[in-house]
Formats: C-alpha cells, sequence, structure tokens
C-alpha cells in the first residue's frame, strides 16, 4: 500500500463533523484525490452526490454499521450459500463491480457518476478500495466494494444481476472481513436491505471512537 500525503491545511479545514446539518451536510465541493477522499473517511465523512452537482461531504447522525460479529443470515440465504451455486473472489474485478453498481440504477439515478468512479479505481489500484465477486460460472452475478483504512471497511455499494448474489455478497464480505481480523463494518445510512442482516444504528460520538480504535490496527489487510 502506498502512503498518500494528507491534504495541506488550505484544502481541509471546511470539511468536519462539527460543522454538520442537521441533514449531516458538512461541505460542497473541492475534489475526488485520493489524498482528500482518505481524510474525509478518517473523519468519519464520505461523499455523496448526483451527476452534475459538485461534490457533497456527509457525516450523518446516527451512523448505520453492521455488527459482524452478529449477522442475521436468513434461512433461506443459508441454503442458496451452501448450495454451491454461486462463489466469490476478491479483487479481481474491482472496475467492472463498481461499474455495474452504476449501471443497474441508471435509470432511477445513481451518486456513482463517472468522476466517482474513476476516484475509487484510483483509490483501489492504490490499495485503498477493495471489491468482493459472486460468479455464477463464469458470468458476474453480483458483488460489493468498499473502503479499507486500518481495521474498517466502509461498504459503498453492491449490485447483482443474479437474484440473491448480492445477499451473498454481502454475507461472504462480513465473513472475509472477520478472518482477516476488521472490526468495523460501516453502511452509513441504514436501509431495508441492511437492517434484514442486522444493520443497526449509533451516534455519531459511538461511531467515531469506534473508527479511531478500527484505524489503529495497521497490521489488518483485506487481502
Amino acid at each position: 500500500m502506498v502512503n498518500e500525503p494528507v491534504p495541506t491545511d488550505d484544502t481541509w479545514p471546511w470539511l468536519s463533523p462539527d460543522f454538520a446539518s442537521p441533514e449531516g451536510i458538512v461541505g460542497v465541493g473541492g475534489d475526488l484525490t485520493i489524498a482528500t477522499m482518505l481524510e474525509a473517511y478518517r473523519n468519519v465523512i464520505f461523499p455523496w452526490f448526483n451527476d452534475g452537482d459538485p461534490v457533497i461531504w456527509w457525516c450523518p447522525d446516527p451512523r448505520a454499521i453492521i455488527p459482524m460479529e452478529t449477522l442475521h443470515i436468513p434461512r433461506r440465504l443459508k441454503s442458496v450459500l451452501k448450495s454451491g451455486r454461486f462463489r466469490y473472489t476478491v479483487n479481481q474485478a474491482f472496475a467492472e463491480v463498481i461499474r455495474s453498481c452504476r449501471d443497474v440504477r441508471v435509470d432511477e439515478g445513481t451518486w456513482i457518476t463517472t468522476e466517482v468512479v474513476e476516484a475509487y479505481c484510483e483509490l483501489h489500484r492504490h490499495g485503498h478500495a477493495h471489491s468482493l465477486e459472486v460468479w455464477e460460472g463464469e458470468t458476474l452475478a453480483g458483488g460489493l466494494y468498499g473502503i479499507t483504512i486500518g481495521g474498517f471497511f466502509a461498504g459503498e455499494s453492491m449490485f447483482y444481476r443474479v437474484p440473491e448474489a448480492s445477499k451473498c455478497a454481502l454475507v461472504w464480505m462480513v465473513q472475509h472481513l472477520l478472518k482477516r481480523g476488521f472490526v468495523l463494518f460501516d453502511t452509513q445510512i441504514i436501509n431495508e436491505h441492511t437492517e434484514r442482516f442486522g444493520a443497526i444504528e449509533i451516534s455519531r460520538d459511538n461511531y467515531m471512537c469506534q473508527l479511531q480504535a478500527a484505524m489503529k490496527l495497521q497490521d489488518v489487510r483485506f487481502a
């Protein structure tokens, strides 16, 4: 992993959880360089914006996480996981995974713009962003991607082309992270899908404490 520079004092101070709006917005503008992105995640902030808009930086309160040790796997999905129908890989098709996350939502609108795809692919090339791919035969059936820092994983988006593939991706990702020593799985905002697997909301202060502890685990590696 390459050590990336931290943004200078001239570019960073405008992003701070202390200045978050009630909706969780902490800043508008800036760039998606590796240095800016990593510093944002280190400060519990992430980018989320629509195509054509400036970069919008968020730090919602409460924050959603998946407690990995208590992951809930629905009974039907357990059967799918045991069936051998799917297999998974890690970091074998990162660009295809993120573009698929974008393409499956293109009709309803997506925050995964061309600029975002390029930024996360650059993070991946430098060892900071990772993917898990679910395959049915030789077909990419589903997957998800996210950012890692120390023992922290921020899940960004997932997709499926075959029913149940994204659910398998989530379970396999949690299992992979636990094996590698990760302690915090951030899902940013809770939704019906992640809540089904045991996602919960915690306060921003609680999340910040867990993040600080997770980032200290410098010996943890995703792959």
